[in-house]
């Protein structure tokens, strides 16, 4: 990794420096760059998968397999980062038009500690820390899946608790 990169995440806030982390991660998976990989990625991240077991790119990614072995490139549409999340950062993506991924990364002290990936499945995230719950549930959304195409909304949708 370049040394000027890591200056720079040292001297952004929590919210940017997390955000700039996981762009740096999706740069290095990009490039095969597993040093930096492995320098972002705690090494024992915890991993929830939602999806067809043949969508585990990540996984094998993160574990190691060469990335020139795996096909699927991730390139996320967006990444944002959670408001009073603790450390919470969601990327977004597609591949081709049928495969539709998202992934919640939490990070602690600026290294990966915790992935959920999620593969064609629109997502909402929920914090219930925010405030009382009551049938309102849409003041506590903070993040809600942006799906290319609404008309069909042929996939099933989850929600995630914070």
């Amino acid at each position: 990794m370049e040394a000027r990169n890591v200056e720079l995440l040292t001297t952004l806030t929590p919210e940017m420096k997390n955000r700039g982390t996981i762009e740096l991660l999706y740069r290095a998976l990009l490039q095969g760059d597993t040093s930096t990989v492995a320098k972002l990625v705690a090494s024992d991240v915890e991993w929830w998968f939602h999806g067809p077991h043949h969508c585990q790119h990540m996984m094998r990614l993160l574990t190691g397999e060469p990335p020139s072995q795996i096909s699927f490139k991730f390139e996320p549409s967006s990444v944002q980062v959670l408001p009073s999340s603790h450390g919470c950062v969601i990327a977004e993506g597609w591949e081709g038009s049928h495969v539709y991924w998202v992934h919640v990364w939490k990070l602690k002290d600026g290294v990966v500690t915790e992935l959920r990936e999620y593969f064609n499945t629109w997502l909402t995230v929920t914090d219930y820390s925010l405030g009382p719950i009551g049938w309102d549930m849409g003041r506590c959304t903070v993040w809600e899946s942006v799906p290319r195409d609404l008309a069909r909304g042929s996939l099933p949708s989850l929600l995630l608790a914070i």
